[in-house]
């Protein structure tokens, strides 16, 4: 038979078998950029920031960016040597063409606006980029997720299909005058081939400015022929607004592309989230199951310790 003395040292020597004589085992030597203290070194830091970079956001905000500054800025140009052009050349007075001169600042400063508001817009939907992709889960370990943040979320996929909607209207807008500076610009190829035919007077060949609409038919002189239509496009005003609103159209094009992008990249990140807040009720609900198993645990643990 056991006594009790012998039952307490057995139990003594069980709890505390660990008083032995303690032996020191060789670590091996850490490789690579990591200390001892399992701090990253400077490569691994960098390849990791670099990793939790959007860069198809990052792409599309660089597109967008270009396209609104080409758009705005060649655009505000044109406007204005259209201007001066209609008011050398098509429309000698100034009440004529005072509507189209009030239409062409109010367009300026829409485009001001227009700029403006892109600028903000590019660099909003840059940060939810940051802030949705999967690269910075990794970076910052896991973050909650919660209806606000989904609702914002949905809110810049609508706002940027609206956007994407209505710059396709300012690119159709947009390529009206390349189409009229194009006709301007073949009529005058034309007069220019007609020089080396004597049978074929140029004088005939006009190019009416008020059949556009842009200017009443009471305007004076309204048109342009021969000679004169000819000296209107060798002049500076008419090379380089011809070729800006070129470049506005092409950037205006652009703008839709980087939208489209923008488009597409917030519907993953969209449903990116809508899977996290999923994952993330079921994480709570595994935890909770957890946290009561480990509880069973231990007061079974503990009604066990008081019966010995």
């Amino acid at each position: 038979v056991i006594t009790r003395p012998e039952m307490e040292i057995g139990r003594y020597h069980w709890m505390y078998r660990s008083s032995r004589p303690h032996r020191y085992h060789h670590v091996p030597a850490l490789r690579g950029n990591i200390s001892p203290l399992g701090i990253q070194g400077c490569f691994e830091c960098c390849i990791k920031c670099l990793g939790g970079v959007p860069y198809a956001s990052l792409v599309a905000t660089i597109l967008c960016f270009s396209g609104v500054a080409l758009f705005c800025g060649c655009g505000h140009v044109a406007l204005t040597g259209t201007v001066s052009i209609l008011e050398q050349h098509f429309s000698t007075t100034a009440s004529d063409h005072a509507l189209l001169t009030e239409v062409i600042q109010l367009m300026q400063y829409v485009i001001y606006g227009i700029a403006s508001f892109f600028f903000l817009y590019g660099i909003i939907l840059l940060a939810e980029g940051f802030y949705t992709t999967s690269a910075v889960k990794e970076l910052h370990g896991e973050f909650k997720t919660t209806a606000c943040g989904r609702c914002i979320s949905g809110m810049f996929v609508f706002l940027t299909y609206v956007l994407g909607v209505a710059w396709l209207g300012v690119f159709g807008f947009s390529a009206v005058p390349v189409f009229m500076f194009y006709n301007i610009w073949s009529t005058c190829e034309v007069i220019k081939s007609f020089q080396t035919n004597v049978t074929v007077p140029g004088d005939q060949i006009c190019v009416d400015i008020r059949q556009y609409g842009i200017i009443p038919w009471n305007a004076v002189p309204g048109k342009a022929c021969g000679p004169i239509l000819e000296n209107i496009c060798n002049t500076n005003e008419f090379y380089m607004s011809y070729h800006l609103f070129i470049v506005a159209c092409a950037g205006a094009g652009a703008t839709v592309i980087a939208l489209i992008h923008f488009l597409m990249i917030l519907s993953s990140n969209w449903a990116y989230l809508k899977d996290a807040s999923k994952m993330q009720a079921y994480q709570d609900i595994k935890a909770k199951e957890e946290q009561e198993l480990q509880d069973i645990q231990s007061r079974s643990k503990e009604q066990l310790n008081s019966y010995t």
